[in-house]
């Protein structure tokens, strides 16, 4: 994957998901930093829309 799908709120929660439990990151933080992206922007558009990062299940809600 070259990047998020940042546009698309249903397909980016996935992707992050799936970057978290099938990929070589172990956190939002990871994620972010390869990707370049800005975690409290990330945050703000996942919660905006319904969802949630959960740090202890290391999962978007």
């Amino acid at each position: 994957m070259d990047h998020l799908p940042e546009n698309d709120i249903p397909m980016l929660v996935s992707a992050i998901n799936f970057l978290l439990r099938d990929e070589m990151f172990n956190n939002l933080d990871e994620i972010c930093y390869h990707y370049n992206v800005d975690r409290k922007e990330l945050e703000k558009k996942l919660a905006d829309n319904g969802y949630r990062y959960d740090g202890k299940q290391n999962r978007i809600w």
